[in-house]
């Protein structure tokens, strides 16, 4: 299923802020973690909802916005993109989403919420969903992440790519929700031993 024509922006208002996310993320440097990366993760974010998997929707689709909001390969981005979110909500939503929604931004980097963590579990595996993609979009998204490593030599790209991959299959399990586990642990690790090969 083709994911929708655009992303959805979860506020009545806020709409200066919605279009800075959406500028950064149309950046013509970004690769992968684009306008379209953004869409596809909100649209695996309402599979989750439709499934009836319970969380808290407001600050999932929140951090959903903001979790690549700063992307330029550093390691600080998911850092920065949380202090974004910590800037420019506040009056937006109340404080206690503020606090959530930089949480979870701040959880995309390592992608390792706790059991109980249903928001966390959420986003985590809204983010990580292309992993389990058809080959034709793995494929896709693997030649969109080198492009936003063109700076990066081949052999040093592959090393890299591969401490992330070995890193994410050394995890227990790759999906933290049921539905997700479910439907999407099998095909995103054997896409990912595909790649590693």
């Amino acid at each position: 299923m083709p994911p929708p024509a655009g992303p959805s922006w979860p506020l009545d208002d806020g709409l200066a802020v919605r279009d800075e996310l959406l500028a950064a993320y149309a950046d013509p440097e970004r690769g992968y973690h684009d306008t379209t990366h953004l869409t596809e993760v909100l649209a695996r974010v309402d599979e989750l909802a439709a499934a009836g998997v319970p969380f808290e929707h407001l600050p999932v689709r929140l951090a959903a916005w903001f979790h690549d909001a700063v992307y330029d390969g550093e390691r600080d981005a998911e850092e920065r993109s949380a202090a974004w979110a910590e800037h420019a909500l506040p009056g937006l939503v109340d404080d206690a989403v503020v606090v959530e929604v930089v949480r979870l931004v701040r959880l995309t980097e390592s992608h390792r919420p706790e059991e109980g963590d249903a928001n966390g579990c959420v986003l985590s595996d809204a983010d990580l969903g292309i992993l389990a993609a058809p080959a034709e979009r793995y494929a896709a998204y693997v030649s969109d992440v080198r492009a936003e490593y063109a700076h990066l030599d081949d052999e040093t790209f592959a090393a890299g790519r591969r401490v992330v991959l070995t890193d994410l299959v050394g995890k227990p399990r790759l999906f933290h929700t049921s539905y997700a586990l479910e439907r999407w642990e099998d095909a995103a690790r054997a896409n990912v031993a595909a790649e590693l090969g």
